[in-house]
């Protein structure tokens, strides 16, 4: 006969506990996700209307005029491709460089690797500033091209502490010292134990580069001037200036109507650029969150 299990009921002070957990927890997420549901929203109802206070919950008088206004700028494509290719190159170099750096930087045989950390440690402070970095760029030949948005910003140096705390905690020395019995080189031992045991962080480092390759417009509003080579972010910018009260109409229903397609274009923009971001995020949420806390441990 099997022992019965101990079931202890949860008293009130529990169900009171739990119910303000639930509670608090609702709020918080009613907090973060209505801005996002409203954008939705309001990129779909006519801005009259959303000044007015009208959309609230449910979109009013549905239009996808913003859209295809959007759609109709070849650039939004072109700027489209160009960023998949940024991000994509931009992330396969940054985490090309960052994890063999943060190994090297974990190991205690390596010497000078406080030096290094501290140097790496001081450009987070202090930098040349945009000016010589622009020169820099310019005189290297990177001007106008890809590369100006990627070499520069080829390692971060939070996410190489990140990395480098990852690989102090996981792998052991005694981990090494087993391999090299074994006649494993330090390449062999990177290669076929540390890269194996180090998904998680792999995941972490190219979702942080991905989204910081995705998001950047300041880069290429300095070092682009071929209209065929923006990002996706410049590229909706433009569009959104574009479509603004820049200019001095004096016909009022001109005005109103332009500046009606500039409010909704506005909440358009925002989605186009939002959403593969929105859409991948919920898949690697828990490499971002273990990414956060290996960046809260000391190194």
């Amino acid at each position: 006969m099997k022992p019965k299990a101990n079931r202890i009921g949860k008293t009130r002070a529990d169900w009171i506990f739990d119910i303000l957990n639930y509670v608090f927890l609702t709020l918080c997420l009613l907090i973060v996700a209505y801005p996002l549901y409203f954008i939705v929203i309001a990129s779909i109802s006519d801005p009259v209307d959303v000044y007015a206070g009208k959309v609230f919950l449910f979109p009013h008088k549905v239009t996808m005029e913003g859209y295809a206004r959007i759609l109709d700028y070849k650039s939004f494509f072109t700027g489209y491709r160009n960023t998949l290719v940024y991000t994509f190159v931009g992330t396969l170099i940054n985490v090309t460089v960052t994890v063999p750096a943060a190994y090297a930087l974990s190991r205690r045989d390596l010497a000078g690797r406080n030096l290094i950390m501290m140097m790496v440690t001081f450009t987070m402070i202090f930098s040349g500033g945009m000016i010589p970095t622009y020169l820099l760029v310019l005189d290297l030949g990177l001007y106008d091209t890809m590369w100006a948005l990627i070499l520069p910003g080829a390692v971060s140096a939070w996410n190489l502490i990140v990395a480098r705390t990852f690989f102090q905690q996981t792998i052991p020395s005694e981990l090494l010292e087993a391999a090299q019995l074994d006649g494993a080189t330090n390449l062999q031992f990177f290669a076929r134990v540390v890269l194996p045991l180090s998904k998680s962080i792999l995941a972490v480092l190219t979702l942080f580069y991905a989204v910081n390759h995705w998001n950047s417009y300041f880069n290429a509003l300095i070092y682009m001037k071929t209209a065929d080579k923006y990002p996706l972010q410049l590229v909706l910018r433009n569009i959104l200036f574009e479509n603004s009260m820049g200019d001095m109409v004096e016909d009022a229903s001109t005005l109103a109507a332009q500046q009606r397609l500039g409010d909704l274009i506005k909440y358009g923009v925002i989605i186009a650029s939002s959403l593969p971001l929105l859409i991948l995020y919920p898949f690697l949420q828990r490499y971002f969150i273990q990414g956060v806390m290996i960046g809260a441990v000391k190194g």
